[in-house]
């Protein structure tokens, strides 16, 4: 059996990047593996003497890396908007969402408290997910639902909603957010904002102090 080279390895592995890139919902997500995946091919391309694959490839892999250079270092307005917790819209957005819900909350279902913090996050005025957490003593805020659609998932919305600065957060006096372990996937995503992963009686928690 004839032994792949290194070039079609590399051919095969540009294949790879590319068709992967169209699983994902997240244009960020999709424009980062299309970029590897180009910059992969181009190289097959000119290596065997494809110049219209090389060009070609070349030519989209330009254009991702403008996508992206202009994704990053544009300025984004967010805005947190505090509703109640049987809003309609809320409810529905819920209900719409909620087997995607459920890949990172399996175990969510909405609870009309009194205590329930809820409010819609907004990104450049459209609604890109919903945050759900309920007011504990002592300051304190536990996580209930942090949804982001899929097209909006890059981390910044995590990133404005747990920032000591968030006015509603402030407004809230909340000094600590503390979130349970409701998913592998969800784990990740509270360390990669800088929660500190505890226990409090046997159960792992997630906590994030702004004092």
């Amino acid at each position: 059996m004839q032994e792949l080279s290194l070039i079609e390895i590399i051919g095969y592995l540009g294949s790879f990047f590319i068709a992967f890139a169209m699983t994902f919902s997240s244009i960020i997500r999709l424009r980062w593996f299309s970029l590897v995946g180009t910059i992969l091919f181009t190289t097959y391309g000119f290596a065997i003497g494809a110049y219209p694959v090389g060009i070609v490839n070349a030519f989209i892999m330009m254009t991702n890396i403008v996508f992206l250079i202009r994704q990053y270092s544009k300025k984004e307005l967010f805005r947190t908007l505090e509703v109640r917790n049987d809003n309609k819209y809320l409810l529905d957005f819920i209900q719409f969402h909620k087997d995607d819900i459920a890949k990172f909350y399996p175990k969510f279902s909405i609870q009309n408290k009194e205590t329930n913090l809820s409010f819609l996050v907004l990104r450049n005025m459209q609604v890109a997910g919903i945050f759900i957490g309920n007011l504990l003593a002592e300051n304190k805020l536990c996580v209930e639902l942090d949804y982001v659609t899929p097209e909006y998932r890059d981390y910044k919305l995590g990133r404005f909603i747990y920032n000591p600065k968030q006015p509603l957060l402030q407004e809230k006096n909340i000094t600590t957010i503390i979130s349970g372990s409701y998913s592998s996937k969800n784990d990740a995503y509270l360390k990669r904002l800088g929660f500190e992963e505890s226990s409090e009686n046997g159960t792992t928690v997630f906590l994030k102090h702004f004092v």
